[in-house]
């Protein structure tokens, strides 16, 4: 119901309520000119009556105004009490409310009673919905992203890659890097493709031997001694080699795993390689080059980001819908998922309603307040001036049948 019609039906029930008032005062204008006349013993009867009907009219009508206004204007003291007390109506109101409507027992089958799991999962299983949801998401990610002052987050970026190279150690992570790879057998697969390559280009390089071997022999050695030491040493090379290819517990093989630990270790412990991998860390870090690195990253981010986000059916909103399917099914389907779900809106609404509940009422009372005496006063009147009205129908009424008695008892006892 609108204001215009509460005023309407407030009118009306007012007009009737004086017009009742009148008509007591016609009543006793006419039966005192009557009993004149007329010494009939009914007409003091009615005359009595509409005497203390218009006498409970005016005093239930000087009630209600009081409430919401001075009567007849004059500055009566305890009249006007809405606008006048505002403050404390607002007050006691909002302590109402919080006391009455905001405890834990009151609140609490409320909030047991909230099933949002299910509510939310047969929403999100529509496409439509879903559709909506991305397009929703998806806009303001890409007004955040606009919004982005480019300059302070390539700064962040920088700034935080600053503080994270200060604590890092990449000697110790090159360290541990390499004795992982170690435990893991990694290297062997190494040391075998290694073993392979060497082998194969012994024996695709026997004549660069034999020259070497020329080259480096007396001349007085005869050639084809010359070529059978060439021979040996490729033969040799090449079957040592395949041996090492093969045999996953070589000598070789070990000896290479031990000086790897070993190494990884001095990486770690030994100041020069600490100095080393500082200085290779700043002259990589320098201010300069984070500066670019940031704005490099920023950049492909925000593109790659927008360019996603901007597309109809982009790999990032595929995955993304595909998840809320998944999540709808399981919100619809999953027992287990619902309860926690359901269980974590409950805990979390009760502990928010129960610390916020102060200011709840802060509000009601600010709001109330802060609102102009007379606003205050015509709000309330339009809710409750209705049915104040019929307690000055029935100030009448009443006023006019105690009137009644008490002039009948006087006429029978007195």
């Amino acid at each position: 119901m609108n204001d215009e019609t509460k005023k309407k039906q407030l009118r009306k029930y007012k007009a009737f309520a004086t017009g009742l008032f009148v008509f007591m005062a016609v009543i006793f204008v006419g039966m005192t000119i009557l009993e004149k006349k007329n010494p009939a013993h009914w007409i003091g009867y009615i005359r009595a009556f509409s005497e203390a009907a218009m006498v409970g009219a005016l005093a239930d009508w000087f009630a209600v105004t009081a409430l919401f206004n001075y009567p007849l204007g004059i500055k009566i003291p305890h009249t006007n009490l809405i606008e006048n007390s505002k403050e404390r109506i607002g007050d006691n109101l909002g302590n109402f409310v919080v006391d009455n409507f905001l405890s834990p027992q009151n609140i609490r089958p409320y909030i047991q009673k909230i099933r949002i799991s299910h509510f939310v999962g047969d929403w999100l299983s529509k496409e439509r919905n879903q559709e909506n949801l991305m397009k929703e998401v998806s806009n303001i990610v890409l007004d955040i992203l606009n919004k982005l002052d480019d300059t302070e987050v390539v700064n962040f970026i920088g700034k935080k890659a600053k503080e994270m190279s200060d604590d890092l150690k990449i000697n110790e992570i090159i360290g541990n890097g390499l004795e992982y790879i170690l435990d893991k057998k990694d290297h062997q697969r190494f040391i075998t493709n290694l073993s392979k390559q060497i082998k194969e280009y012994v024996l695709n390089n026997q004549e660069m031997v034999k020259e070497r071997v020329k080259n480096e022999s007396y001349f007085l050695i005869p050639k084809f001694v010359d070529n059978n030491i060439a021979d040996k040493i490729t033969n040799g090379l090449s079957k040592y080699f395949e041996e090492v290819e093969l045999d996953e517990n070589h000598t070789l093989r070990n000896e290479i795993t031990q000086k790897l630990y070993s190494f990884s270790k001095e990486i770690k412990t030994e100041e020069k390689w600490v100095e080393e991998f500082r200085s290779i860390k700043n002259d990589f870090l320098r201010e300069e080059k984070i500066t670019q690195y940031s704005t490099d990253i920023w950049n492909s981010i925000k593109k790659s980001l927008s360019k996603e986000l901007e597309e109809e059916h982009s790999a990032l909103k595929n995955y993304l819908q595909k998840n809320l399917a998944e999540l709808s099914e399981n919100l619809k389907t999953d027992p287990v998922f619902q309860n926690k779900i359901d269980h974590w809106v409950r805990v979390t609404a009760y502990k928010y309603i129960l610390k916020k509940t102060h200011q709840f009422g802060v509000l009601i009372s600010s709001t109330v307040g802060n609102w102009q005496g007379k606003e205050l006063s015509e709000k309330l009147e339009l809710e409750v001036g209705k049915d104040l009205q019929f307690i000055r129908v029935n100030g009448t009424l009443v006023g006019g049948l105690v009137g009644l008695i008490i002039y009948t008892i006087a006429n029978f006892f007195i």
